[in-house]
């Protein structure tokens, strides 16, 4: 699990995101993204909505699985970003940890969330 301070709290804030978000679409995804200047740390939020999945137990658990990948690569992120990621399909769930990782890695080079070297 991400930290308490990597957490969105609050609808407002998640309203911007999606309002004023660079959205970026893959097969099973969707990611928003938006520099926030204000925060010291980014901030990433993951939705699965029940038309995707019917069961909390299974939504919990691909939100678990995007939310360590998250933080394993948060320190890649070019600066404070605002990030929501909307999972799309219920493949994720048993979609293999590479091809999951490879999938999101995908999301934030299009999204040009990393450092350049």
């Amino acid at each position: 699990m991400i930290p308490f301070r990597n957490r969105f709290h609050g609808h407002n804030s998640l309203r911007f995101v999606y309002k004023n978000g660079k959205v970026v679409r893959s097969r099973f995804a969707t990611l928003k993204s938006t520099p926030n200047v204000n925060r010291i740390h980014p901030r990433v939020v993951v939705v699965v909505s029940k038309k995707v999945l019917k069961s909390a137990v299974y939504r919990n658990r691909i939100r678990r699985r995007v939310y360590e990948h998250v933080r394993q690569q948060m320190h890649r992120f070019d600066k404070n970003y605002d990030l929501a990621i909307i999972i799309t399909t219920s493949e994720v769930m048993t979609m293999p940890a590479a091809d999951l990782a490879v999938q999101l890695e995908q999301l934030f080079d299009q999204s040009d969330l990393y450092k350049s070297l």
